[in-house]
């Protein structure tokens, strides 16, 4: 038997560097020749504000997802969390006592899934699902079903502003990916999410807190559904029932596409964000181009499964 390790296979090796990469650019130079329209700079900062939402849910999910876990919650908690703002904006509370409130309040949701799923030992998938269908209800009884609009100048104005020439919901979006990058890549904290999407065992041998890390992990995820309420109440000027609805596998989809492996211990933020960019930008292009809603399920489920299939070839032994 040789001795010397077959060296890495260089086409292999760039695609897994850079594919996603390529895919994007490519993305957008078919749409900029289809559509003279795409590249207008109105446009280019609709993709931002688009995106944004999605990409904040994306990142507390890719959290999730390195733990070998799953939030389908995370469009539940979006809706029930805006409504909360929205109330307490009626109660004439100010916006940044609001946006407090309802961010300790998502935090507490993402923490109490992750008690179940620690403590309770049961299947991720089976708790966010439950979590899912309960904080929709609450929503709609807190509303009786109808939208809660009417908001404050400031709480409006939150998310429908420009910081630096760029909407403030992409500057958001831009300061939760620097906070995620830094949490997961330069703290024992990011180190113990890997190590335990890796194997849980592993972890557990070398003295990671397994369970408390779990929670965490969801409560991060619950903190960055309720930045994406705050930004999305204040852009539709109303807190909707309904809103967040199909947000969560959007977000799953953006961490897919972006190269982070569901089976967990690999994957990075700055995936994530290409993901969600590629989604966005395959969305708007869409839509310049007229293309059938019905299509446009069709074209998004086939990227997903596509990337799925990439990402197996390229990590296969």
């Amino acid at each position: 038997m040789s001795l010397v390790q077959a060296s890495p296979n260089p086409v292999r090796l760039t695609l897994s560097r850079y594919g996603l990469w390529f895919i994007f650019a490519a993305l957008v130079i078919v749409a900029s020749l289809l559509s003279d329209r795409f590249l207008t700079g109105g446009n280019l900062l609709n993709i931002a504000r688009q995106t944004s939402v999605n990409a904040l849910l994306a990142f507390g999910m890719t959290a999730v997802i390195l733990t070998a876990g799953i939030d389908l919650s995370v469009g539940s908690i979006v809706a029930v969390v805006g409504v909360g703002a929205a109330l307490l904006d009626h109660a004439g509370l100010p916006f940044g006592l609001t946006a407090v409130l309802v961010l300790v309040a998502g935090g507490v949701i993402g923490a109490l899934n992750g008690l179940v799923v620690a403590y309770g030992r049961i299947a991720p998938f089976v708790v966010t699902l439950a979590a899912l269908t309960i904080w929709r209800g609450v929503t709609l009884v807190m509303t009786d079903g109808t939208p809660v609009s009417g908001l404050s100048s400031t709480f409006q104005a939150f998310g429908n502003t420009d910081w630096l020439g760029l909407p403030s919901t992409a500057i958001v979006a831009l300061i939760a990916l620097a906070v995620t990058w830094f949490a997961l890549r330069r703290t024992a904290w990011g180190r113990g999410i890997y190590a335990l999407g890796s194997s849980e065992d592993a972890a557990r041998f070398a003295g990671l807190g397994v369970e408390k890390l779990k929670v965490t992990v969801y409560a991060f995820s619950g903190l960055l559904s309720a930045v994406a309420a705050l930004l999305l109440t204040s852009r539709l000027f109303s807190a909707q029932p309904t809103a967040g609805s199909g947000f969560e596998l959007d977000a799953i989809a953006a961490v897919v596409v972006g190269g982070t492996s569901l089976s967990g211990g690999r994957g990075t933020v700055i995936g994530t964000l290409l993901g969600a960019l590629i989604i966005g930008v395959l969305n708007n292009a869409m839509n310049l181009l007229d293309v059938n809603a019905f299509y446009q399920q069709i074209v998004k489920g086939g990227v997903i499964l596509g990337a799925l299939l990439l990402e197996r070839l390229l990590n296969r032994n």
